[in-house]
């Protein structure tokens, strides 16, 4: 498996700027007051916008726009309609395919095909690790970058916690990420508070096991941009130039953090090493908060970041923080909170690995709990940030350049969210949509066996049917 064998989520959030206020534009996203638990731009809207082409005349009317909560009483797409509407277009799916609607008011399964067969995930397995993540984390924690005293004069310890988004850029407010902490100005914090002079840096990365690359992750993806080695310490998730999402990546992450804050200090003395018990704090960075770094992983498919919160999980239920140790903990966080993993099979945080196997059941019942509304005034909507993260068709994240004002899919776009995972002969989509009578609807769409250029824009149709079908045939 070489480079070659990648595809990824290709074409990724490049910045903040334009995209997000696009992003504004095309979804609207608030609590359901009235009982549903998220409201979404409907088609209409983002037809005046003018982000897709007028329907046809012969498809069913589009819902009037209005900046609300979806209704409470929004009729219900039967399984009969679902059937009719989509059961062609997966009986022509090449490859093997798996495919699930559920209704997040109520849990119920809407339609399925082979819901429970195991497939390879591809990067929709990132939904598994941000919901395990909100679910054992507190949210509005922040991974620490610290700095204390080494053990003996004249040394300091820069010590990981965890951060990939710990950034070299001159201006932290560049980097690709949410709230980047940046090596600057740790560095000149530690200057002014240092308590003599220091001659030699210590980067200790004893937070996580180091266990290289997850099984069926080829060596080739750190140089393509697609991973790099988990470390808890390291510059822009190990990117040589932070400026790109894919770009490759070093394969000593903590090490290469290590010199650049050396650099920033005048030391050229730099190695791994541990931290003493009895060190003294110096200074600290933090990342934003677990929460934005959740959706900053799933908008942009960020494996990187997506496998240290996969430790983090593993960390919190207190497993080995390993690729292994992370994987069980992950699945054993959503059986703890009730949600179904029979037959999932994951040995990574990210769905790099081509030895992931989930059902698309699971994925289902996943974002369904995300978008299931309140039970009551108190009822904490811990997964929130699974449906917040959702890329937006046509507009932002990894699906901006798919749903083509043209194609058969133009119905959906800015009204499908939707995670999106590729890999060379694997392609899913798991998200949300708003349908035409303002019905909330969870789906998840596998196939493996096929190249995504083929089965991409099967997928887009099929998620754009249930946007514009109210499919309430008896």
């Amino acid at each position: 498996m070489g480079i070659g064998r990648r595809i990824g989520d290709s074409l990724r959030l490049p910045g903040r700027g334009a995209r997000r206020a696009i992003a504004v534009l095309v979804v609207l996203v608030l609590a359901g007051g009235a009982g549903g638990a998220i409201a979404f731009a409907g088609p209409t809207l983002v037809q005046r916008l003018g982000l897709v082409a007028p329907a046809p005349a012969s498809l069913p009317p589009v819902p009037h726009a209005a900046l609300g909560p979806l209704p409470a009483d929004a009729p219900v797409p039967t399984p009969q309609g679902l059937s009719a509407a989509l059961d062609e277009d997966a009986a022509d799916m090449p490859g093997k395919f798996a495919g699930i609607v559920i209704d997040p008011a109520t849990g119920t399964e809407l339609w399925a095909h082979t819901p429970e067969r195991a497939l390879v995930p591809a990067s929709t397995a990132k939904l598994i690790t941000a919901a395990a993540a909100m679910l054992v984390l507190n949210p509005t924690d922040r991974l620490l970058t610290r700095v204390v005293t080494g053990p003996d004069p004249g040394t300091v310890v820069l010590v990981g916690g965890g951060d990939p988004t710990l950034t070299a850029l001159p201006d932290p407010e560049k980097s690709l990420y949410p709230g980047a902490p940046s090596i600057v100005e740790l560095a000149e914090a530690v200057r002014k508070k240092a308590p003599g002079p220091i001659r030699r840096v210590l980067v200790d990365t004893s937070r996580y096991t180091a266990d290289g690359l997850a099984p069926g992750v080829s060596q080739g993806d750190v140089a393509a941009g697609f991973i790099t080695p988990i470390e808890p310490v390291m510059l822009d998730g190990g990117r040589i130039d932070p400026s790109l999402q894919d770009g490759p990546r070093v394969s000593d992450p903590a090490l290469t953090a290590a010199r650049a804050f050396a650099d920033e200090l005048g030391v050229d003395d730099v190695e791994k090493g541990t931290a003493p018990p009895d060190a003294t704090a110096i200074a600290a960075v933090s990342s934003a908060q677990l929460s934005e770094l959740a959706e900053f992983a799933l908008r942009a498919s960020d494996n990187v970041l997506a496998e240290v919160l996969a430790r983090e999980v593993a960390i919190g239920r207190e497993a080995e923080p390993s690729y292994a140790g992370a994987a069980a903990a992950t699945l054993a966080a959503l059986r703890q909170a009730g949600i179904d993993t029979t037959g999932a099979v994951m040995v990574d945080g990210s769905g790099l690995s081509t030895q992931d196997q989930v059902p698309a059941r699971l994925l289902g019942r996943v974002l369904a709990a995300a978008a299931s509304p309140a039970k009551g005034p108190f009822d904490t909507q811990f997964l929130r940030p699974v449906l917040t993260g959702l890329p937006v068709a046509g507009g932002v994240g990894t699906l901006d350049e798919r749903y083509a004002l043209d194609g058969r899919a133009a119905a959906g776009r800015g009204v499908v969210r939707a995670k999106t995972g590729s890999l060379t002969g694997v392609s899913s989509l798991a998200g949300v949509v708003t349908d035409v009578d303002g019905k909330l609807l969870v789906f998840a769409l596998m196939s493996n066996g096929v190249s995504p250029a083929v089965v991409r824009p099967l997928h887009d149709a099929m998620a754009a049917e249930l946007s514009r079908c109210g499919c309430r045939r008896p």
